[in-house]
């Protein structure tokens, strides 16, 4: 098992379990140090995921607990496409966003969890009244999207590298936003 599979596999359990799991029952379970658990840990802190760490054990904070933004390019045509790629593996669009160099971010919360939710949106633009923020920075945008496990985000990163989705930080926007 490696490290990417064994994080997951720490979330899978923390999902699961009814009480915190010290990092010993963990290290105990997946045959590693304890000292490698605390490693894995900050690893996935650092990705968001929202375990919390209490003189019992691990905890997740919630169900939906982990998170990811993903910046994304494509045209009009294809946000139908994007949207219910994230929702169709589990993923909930919990907002969109663009950074603007002179204006900062400007977030727009969505809460998209079916495809129901990502027509409803869709619908809200055919009028032809209001535009989607991805115009104001040349089709750039972001998306923070959360899922009951990292396995479903890498899932969604993956594929929206196969559809040609993804698109790269640059130097100048906020070292939050790093993947």
């Amino acid at each position: 098992m490696d490290g990417k599979e064994r994080r997951e596999k720490i979330v899978s359990l923390l999902q699961n379990a009814k009480e915190p799991i010290s990092g010993s029952a963990l290290a105990k379970m997946l045959n590693i140090s304890r000292q490698v658990v605390v490693q894995d840990v900050a690893l996935l802190k650092a990705q968001n995921c929202d375990i919390i760490s209490t003189y019992r054990g691990y905890i997740l904070e919630n169900k939906a607990v982990c998170k990811r933004i993903f910046k994304v390019k494509h045209t009009d045509e294809q946000t139908v496409e994007e949207l219910n790629l994230f929702v169709d593996f589990g993923g909930v669009v919990e907002d969109v966003f663009v950074y603007h160099k002179v204006y900062d971010v400007i977030r727009a919360e969505l809460g998209l969890k079916s495809r129901k939710d990502v027509l409803d949106y869709i619908q809200k633009f055919k009028d032809g009244k209001s535009k989607s923020l991805k115009e104001v920075t040349s089709d750039y945008h972001y998306h923070t999207i959360t899922a009951d496990n990292e396995n479903i985000l890498n899932q969604i990163q993956d594929e929206l590298e196969k559809r040609g989705f993804l698109a790269e930080l640059r130097e100048y926007e906020p070292i939050e936003l790093q993947r």
